[in-house]
């Protein structure tokens, strides 16, 4: 269970994090309307794959969490600033991965 848990975390992120380097235009007007730089999608995205890749190797789990955890915690501020609760459901799916990677690990 905790293969998969710990697994399936890291495909969300990974999947998140190529998804925002990516940087479509869209990707790039949302972070722009969200006060960030156009770039600052790439740079999230990067933190991402490296909580994926920090998350699936498991001496550094525990950090690989812990960025899960902040990466959330600033997604969810932007979008609770910005009254856009409609990317709240992902991000508590998100948030509930996480918590029961931290719960098991």
């Amino acid at each position: 269970m905790h293969i998969t848990f710990i697994g399936l975390l890291a495909a969300a992120f990974a999947s998140a994090g190529l998804f925002n380097a990516i940087a479509t235009s869209t990707t790039r007007s949302n972070f722009v309307r969200w006060g960030y730089p156009a770039w600052w999608c790439r740079v999230t995205g990067g933190l991402e794959i490296s909580a994926a890749i920090l998350v699936a190797i498991p001496a550094t789990c525990a950090a690989g969490l812990i960025l899960c955890a902040v990466i959330l915690a600033g997604a969810t501020l932007t979008i609770l600033r910005h009254r856009e609760f409609s990317h709240l459901a992902p991000i508590g799916c998100f948030a509930a991965l996480v918590l029961v990677a931290s719960w098991i690990s």
